[in-house]
């Protein structure tokens, strides 16, 4: 099997992991010629650079995204992976920025989401290059770095490079994800309030693990605030201090495209508020209490749809955010592959000028799909079969990947396996299986072989 031969270059594998995820690749301000801050622009860089080392050709683009590339030819094949991460958030009981081996796991922010699979990727590509495959077309592996904020990344590599004539990206669970829900993201908003702010969460396409509240101090609603904490889904603590109170309510943090695996806390803070207080003051936080509340359907709000081919819409508040002169609250909504976006923007809207609230969208993707039938998804499948000796199958999901870029020409591919010992990707204590991750290599090269030599 050509796949094996990544094995040898595993130890390399592994150091070039550790020093990927050393560098805290999460957004940034932009600087000139750095799009998303210092930090993303130095993870590409230092993976172009490896590239460069092995002998492989390189480009940059503008440090939105990058390439390396084996072969010679005007058409081309593609993997497609980040290099960026989500923040480290709180909770972790190791270092988010060190590979970290315990209990025969890796930890690291971006172990697997998306540094793993990138590294690994990079390493297929040398041993292409190592064995002298000429192919049919060339290999490329294209590294992003701003894949968890909207892919903008990628909408400027694209701009100044042609499509692949087939991709996958290694950002999801084997097998194949032919069906990727549409991404709906967006902002509620109104005035802010005199002494009343609420905070909570860093990236809209995250649970909130922990979210708080300041308020003018008042015994009664102090008392009451204690009473009513039993009653939350969440972990509340209740302090008064200088004249305020502070309620810190303690939750579970997931991806928001499985918003079941968290337990919000931003949603259970607004819902505790709101039944302390009758009215919290601010018409953006009554409304998200009442018509989201913790649904995670978007019943209340009328979005509420679901089909055959990928199941239900998915709603998660991803943050909560006070300003100087607004509140604001993040959402991302995941919508069947054959519901139309637009009609749900529209709902939204309605729902909130109702409220006497503001809507902004801040970022759509429109669903994916490609048949179960296509000569990609055919391809894969084999080389996961003959590798694995398992029946690869097609599936549906909630997440966003790269394969949305490529305009039906590309899917998902790995780089998880379903039961598997990896996970946490943007919660604390994101993990890997580094024997999964060797497993997944394999399946990888053995991939983009055949990509590359066959018809």
């Amino acid at each position: 099997m050509f796949g094996e031969r990544i094995l040898k270059d595993w130890n390399q594998i592994e150091q070039d992991l550790a020093a990927l995820v050393a560098i805290p690749s999460v957004k940034g301000d932009e600087q000139p010629g750095k799009p998303f801050g210092e930090e993303s622009a130095r993870a590409l860089e230092f993976i172009l650079h490896r590239a460069e080392e092995m002998g492989l050709k390189t480009e940059n683009t503008g440090n939105y995204a990058g390439h390396a590339s084996w072969g010679n030819s005007e058409e081309y094949d593609a993997v497609l992976a980040h290099v960026d991460v989500v923040p480290a958030g709180t909770g972790w009981k190791t270092d988010p920025f060190t590979l970290t081996k315990q209990d025969g796991l890796w930890f690291g922010r971006g172990v697997a989401d998306d540094k793993g699979p990138a590294v690994v990727a990079l390493y297929c590509l040398k041993a292409l290059k190592d064995a002298g495959v000429t192919g049919k077309r060339e290999m490329r592996v294209i590294f992003g770095a701003g894949e968890e904020h909207g892919m903008e990344d990628l909408e400027q590599y694209f701009s100044a490079h042609s499509l692949p004539r087939a991709a996958f990206t290694p950002d999801s669970e084997y097998t194949v994800c032919n069906r990727e829900k549409g991404i709906l993201q967006f902002e509620f908003s109104s005035p802010k309030i005199a002494r009343f702010a609420v905070s909570g969460g860093e990236a809209v396409n995250a649970v909130v693990g922990k979210a708080s509240a300041s308020l003018p101090n008042d015994y009664e609603l102090a008392a009451f605030l204690r009473k009513l904490a039993p009653t939350s889904p969440c972990g509340v603590s209740v302090m008064e201090t200088c004249g305020e109170i502070n309620l810190i309510v303690s939750g579970t943090a997931a991806h928001a495209m499985e918003p079941h695996k968290g337990n919000n806390a931003a949603t259970a803070l607004l819902q505790l508020l709101k039944n302390a207080m009758g009215s919290t003051g601010s018409a953006v936080c009554d409304f998200v209490a009442e018509k989201i509340g913790r649904e995670l359907d978007g019943a209340s709000l009328g979005v509420k749809c679901e089909d055959e081919p990928s199941g239900g819409l998915t709603l998660n508040v991803g943050y909560l955010k006070t300003e100087r002169d607004a509140i604001r609250i993040g959402c991302d909504i995941r919508y069947p592959v054959t519901k139309n976006g637009e009609e749900l923007i529209a709902a939204l809207r309605a729902a909130a000028e109702q409220a006497g609230v503001s809507c902004q969208i801040l970022h759509h993707a429109k669903p994916l799909y490609l048949p179960p039938e296509s000569s990609l998804v055919q391809l894969l499948c084999g080389a996961y079969e003959d590798v694995t000796g398992e029946k690869a199958l097609v599936y549906a999901t909630g997440g966003g990947t790269y394969a949305r870029a490529l305009q039906g020409r590309g899917v998902a591919f790995g780089a998880e396996f379903s039961g598997g010992k990896s996970g946490g990707m943007h919660t604390a204590g994101e993990h890997c299986d580094p024997e999964e991750l060797r497993r997944h290599a394999v399946i990888c090269l053995e991939a983009m072989y055949r990509m590359m030599t066959q018809e």
